[in-house]
């Protein structure tokens, strides 16, 4: 079946890397992986490489900012199901985590992400407060659109 496109949304980053020297990429280890990630007037992000791919541990790396793209997708779209179904969240919060595999060619591809949100209400059924979470996975769009497996292991707290 062919999807029908009613809109279509365009968001455009900047990214910006600079050599440390003159040297630039002269040699694989010889160069900064650091750079700043930038859209519009926000403050810029500084990221690099995982460090196990010669980065910069106190930066943010692109395989984290996938994850938490990931997580802050489905949680913008939970708060908003449950402020349109009476649960009132009160707070938040998601200790994400992903796996990367290493094929025989040495290409990594991301097999997975979970998703573990603790949620804490201070009205609503819990019952339903956890089965908008299957809706919120679902309409999350940064969730359908990457090639392996979500997975939402929610929890509900009372106020």
């Amino acid at each position: 079946m062919e999807r029908k496109v009613r809109k279509t949304h365009t968001y455009e980053t900047a990214v910006h890397w600079m050599a440390d020297s003159r040297e630039g990429t002269k040699s694989y280890r010889g160069y900064s992986r650091d750079h700043a990630i930038g859209v519009g007037a926000k403050p810029k992000i500084l990221a690099s490489s995982d460090p196990a791919f010669r980065g910069n541990d106190s930066r943010y790396n692109p395989e984290e900012l996938l994850v938490a793209s990931l997580s802050s997708c489905h949680m913008l779209w939970y708060l908003h199901l449950c402020s349109s179904n009476g649960v009132c969240v009160i707070e938040y919060r998601d200790v994400a985590a992903g796996s990367m595999e290493d094929d025989d060619e040495g290409l990594a591809s991301f097999v997975s992400v979970r998703l573990r949100p603790v949620v804490t209400i201070a009205a609503g059924d819990r019952d339903r407060a956890l089965e908008l979470h299957e809706e919120a996975h679902r309409l999350c769009f940064i969730a359908r659109s990457v090639n392996f497996p979500v997975t939402v292991d929610a929890r509900i707290d009372h106020a």
